[in-house]
């Protein structure tokens, strides 16, 4: 899947490099959201193989670029992880919420903290809380990773721990991937990530005893989750190609891969 992925981005670059990422009858260009690439993927992978006249790419550039590409007319479909913001909204842009994520809050496997909840976790990312001792882990200094200004977890996170423009980042990457990296190879880093990404290499803390399941996304009992949305523009028709994509991505046949792709499924 890994390798498909690959060569999905790879040939948004090129389709950009070549047209502005602008999309033929035959093409569905998706931009964004670098937390969606499991469940994009998995969709694109799927919708690729009954439809075999149709080119479907992804480029993994982060929520925000995701947004502007389809403002500009550069994709067809944008992907973010956060809610559009109202003046996004009045710019034309519409949003179809495709799945809902959690957002796991992750450590390494060595530490001994396994659960936090939300006001701790708040304390810790604005500096008011900077020892792993103070919430009964080792007597060692708190290591902060996020993501960079603009990305739609950061933005979803901080919304939800209220820690907004207030947070002492150590790091700040700009993908999932180096976020879980980076706290796999730093036994005192805490980090975020969605749940759909999140590997064996780093450990995600329940949140106020509740475990980031679909279970307890669905029902809001699990509080750090965000939706995965699909962005259009109001006034401008979809394509033949890319209206069967996005027809696709929310029809009942679609649930299944959403599922598997680690994600809660919107309808």
């Amino acid at each position: 899947m890994k390798k498909i992925i690959g060569v999905l981005a790879a040939a948004t670059l090129m389709v950009s490099a070549f047209t502005g990422c602008s999309s033929g009858s035959g093409t569905v260009a998706t931009d964004g959201s670098t937390s969606m690439e499991e469940v994009i993927g998995a969709l694109g992978e799927a919708f690729s193989e009954t439809n075999d006249g149709i080119t479907f790419t992804y480029n993994p550039s982060g929520s925000s670029s995701g947004i502007s590409a389809v403002a500009e007319g550069r994709c067809d479909i944008g992907l973010s992880s956060r809610d559009l913001k109202d003046e996004e909204k009045e710019s034309g842009l519409q949003e179809t919420v495709l799945a809902y994520d959690g957002i796991a809050v992750i450590v390494n496997p060595e530490n001994p903290v396994s659960d936090l909840d939300l006001e701790t976790i708040a304390k810790i990312y604005t500096g008011e809380i900077t020892n792993w001792s103070e919430v009964g882990g080792n007597d060692a200094e708190i290591v902060l990773i996020g993501r960079e200004a603009g990305s739609g977890t950061r933005d979803g996170f901080e919304s939800i721990t209220e820690t907004e423009d207030i947070c002492q980042y150590r790091q700040e990457l700009t993908s999932t991937g180096d976020v879980i990296t980076t706290v796999a190879s730093n036994p005192d880093a805490i980090g975020y990530a969605s749940v759909a990404s999140i590997k064996d290499s780093v450990k995600a803390l329940t949140v106020g005893g509740v475990e980031a399941t679909e279970e307890s996304i669905k029902n809001g009992s699990y509080v750090i989750q965000r939706p995965f949305i699909m962005v259009t523009r109001t006034d401008t028709e979809l394509s033949e190609a890319a209206q069967k994509f996005y027809d696709y991505a929310i029809s009942e046949d679609a649930k299944e891969i959403i599922t598997s792709a680690g994600v809660v499924p919107a309808n």
